[in-house]
């Protein structure tokens, strides 16, 4: 017999997680997500993408009209978006000087930077990265002809996209320029994010359960890759899918039997929590 987890809110990062290889949430991970949604466990979708790009998934699972549904954590956890208010209610900013910096150094490797709000990625002129994240999140794309100027007014993310060993160099560089001052790190092989310091997504489920009264001892986060690393560790009970990164599977609390492509997500809901 399984151990039941005491668990009030639910954090899911998306991509190759909750999603399945086609980026869709699968008839079995809605119905369990719903039925926490309906015991009153918070179930809070906590993605990389932007607000806007988070909400089709949030119709798909048609909790938002409940109280349990009503919170989206975008930008790795850079923004907390009330949807019932219509208002977001956390916000954290990576610092215009250092955009303004990376996309300096990045240019002097022959790659591009792009910034985000809720609905639109922002970069100097459409390239084949651009396209391509435009694309993956569903979000309007726009060049800004002042671009250098514009990115100095601090962002909640910067992506500097490209060739996965050229980003893995430009990795090291940045890291060592900015110290604590920047969180940085690849989210996909091709996409190397620069977000604010001491912000993830664990932080923001930490803010989140805080506000709502019950703290991160009632938690639960699932997650797959590294930018989900402090999801997994913070919440107070980790579960790395079983199609994740090795260094989160090790350091998670739980690694679920089935992936992202079979029910993962709802089949360890349904054996621990529901």
């Amino acid at each position: 017999m399984a151990e039941k987890l005491d668990v009030k809110l639910i954090a899911l990062d998306l991509d190759d997680t909750l999603l399945n290889d086609e980026r869709a949430i699968s008839d079995g991970n809605v119905a369990a997500l719903r039925e926490c949604a309906a015991r009153g466990i918070y179930v809070v979708l906590c993605s990389g993408r932007a607000e806007d790009a988070i909400l089709p998934f949030v119709r798909r699972l048609e909790i938002a009209g409940k109280e349990a549904g009503k919170f989206i954590i975008a930008i790795n956890g850079c923004s907390i978006f009330d949807m019932h208010k219509r208002q977001q209610i956390f916000c954290r900013k990576v610092e215009g000087d250092i955009l303004a910096r990376t996309n300096e150094i990045a240019e002097a490797h022959g790659l591009k930077s792009e910034v985000y709000t809720a609905s639109t990625i922002y970069y100097e002129k459409e390239t084949k990265w651009t396209r391509l994240d435009v694309e993956l999140c569903g979000l309007k794309g726009e060049s800004v002809s002042n671009y250098k100027e514009f990115i100095t007014q601090g962002f909640t993310k910067m992506l500097v996209p490209g060739e996965p060993e050229e980003l893995q160099k430009l990795q090291a560089i940045l890291r060592a320029e900015f110290g604590e001052r920047a969180v940085i790190f690849t989210s996909k092989p091709y996409f190397l994010e620069i977000l604010p310091p001491h912000c993830g997504k664990g932080e923001a489920v930490e803010w989140l359960s805080n506000e709502l009264g019950f703290g991160l001892e009632k938690t639960m986060g699932f997650g797959d890759s590294m930018n989900d690393e402090s999801l997994i560790r913070m919440t107070k009970y980790g579960v790395a899918m079983c199609n994740g990164l090795e260094a989160i599977k090790n350091l998670a609390d739980y690694v679920t039997e089935c992936d992202n492509n079979h029910d993962g997500v709802a089949r360890f809901l349904e054996t621990h929590v529901l």
